[in-house]
């Protein structure tokens, strides 16, 4: 299937590991220019190369930005060329008791998570309406929705994605340029898959069986009874930013596995 965004410019945030480098190897393979970013310089280059080396002929770069710092954050939208797809992706996440949450930790997930995404798109959007080309996704979550109680202050931020998403959506009528949010489930990114071995080894276990409990007892609404793999996801985000995907604004769409149980 052509996705149509051959040539293409396409920027992902936080995209060394996990969703965000799946989204831009898939990006990658369909023809598109990929700028990647991640914090640091070193993780920039290695997630390059390694992109390179997977997709002959990839033309692929990277800037980093940490996007817990506004200047840094500005320096890489300085040296942004002209942006057809953006990819919002980066952000953090840290379970921890409600009491024990700080006004500074809920300053710095909001400047992450949701910062991160109205800053790039408020440079991206206005050239992206005169082109009267684009394509903008919120990477959310589940969370935004299905609120953890042991991250409330995370889930706050992936809501308040779907409400920029859904904003600047609005400013797009009757263009060619679209604006959704990505709702992915529990995703065995590398992080992820790091933690399952930990506790595998501690509880004595195999990994599909810890899975299993984590499901059981944390996801049980879940319809798949697994974690999603980030080539998953990717290959949603990937659909939603092409040209195939025209009719499609506005939208907080679901790749959760079936745990949300409401019907919209």
């Amino acid at each position: 299937m052509d996705l149509q965004i051959a040539g293409k410019v396409a920027f992902v945030s936080g995209s060394t590991a996990g969703i965000g480098f799946a989204t831009a190897k898939r990006l990658v393979q369909e023809g598109a220019q990929v700028i990647i970013n991640g914090r640091t310089q070193a993780g920039v280059d290695t997630a390059v190369a390694e992109l390179s080396a997977l997709v002959p002929d990839a033309n692929v770069s990277g800037i980093a930005a940490d996007f817990s710092k506004a200047d840094e954050v500005q320096r890489l939208i300085d040296q942004l060329p002209t942006i057809d797809i953006l990819v919002n992706n980066a952000g953090i996440f840290e379970p921890k008791p409600f009491v024990d949450i700080p006004d500074e930790d809920w300053f710095r997930f909001f400047e992450v998570n949701v910062m991160s995404g109205i800053r790039l798109a408020r440079h991206c959007l206005p050239t992206m309406l005169d082109q009267n080309w684009g394509r903008i996704i919120f990477v959310s979550s589940e969370s935004a929705v299905f609120i953890p109680s042991e991250m409330i202050h995370y889930g706050m931020t992936k809501t308040a994605q779907l409400a920029v998403s859904r904003g600047l959506a609005e400013l797009t009528t009757g263009t060619n340029v679209t604006v959704n949010a990505i709702l992915p489930g529990p995703t065995k990114s590398k992080g992820v898959g790091g933690f399952l071995d930990e506790l595998s080894k501690a509880g004595n276990k195999t990994v599909d069986e810890v899975e299993q409990e984590f499901f059981q007892t944390m996801r049980p609404t879940s319809l798949i009874q697994r974690f999603a793999s980030v080539e998953e996801i990717a290959d949603t985000i990937a659909y939603y930013v092409s040209g195939l995907a025209s009719a499609t604004n506005g939208a907080a769409i679901r790749v959760e596995g079936g745990l949300i149980r409401s019907i919209l």
